[in-house]
């Protein structure tokens, strides 16, 4: 047993290098991200004007025509004789008495 028990251990130059590079590369990722998201956020707003704008004139195009079409139209099929149900279309187990659950 040899004496020389008190050498400072740590992780030196390299650990320190290896932290720093890690650091780095988070920071380009984030820094990357945000970009991205801001990209993002700047297309979803641009399309929410567009969409908006077309509204506004496909509106105003159909005020004229569609004055007077009732307004619960939209909820009714859209082809006639269509089974509007599950049960009515055979899609339903429980209207064939088939079991669902064991």
């Amino acid at each position: 047993m040899s004496g020389g028990g008190n050498l400072p251990v740590g992780p030196g130059i390299w650990g320190f290098i290896a932290f720093f590079v890690l650091a780095l590369a988070l920071w380009f990722l984030v820094r990357n991200m945000n970009s991205r998201l801001r990209r993002m956020a700047y297309r979803d707003r641009d399309r929410a004007e567009e969409f908006a704008a077309n509204a506004e004139v496909d509106g105003s195009r159909r005020v004229g025509a569609d004055a007077a079409t009732p307004a619960d139209q939209s909820t009714a099929p859209t082809t006639p004789g269509e089974p509007d149900s599950p049960a009515e279309r055979g899609d339903d187990p429980d209207a064939r008495g088939e079991a669902t659950r064991p």
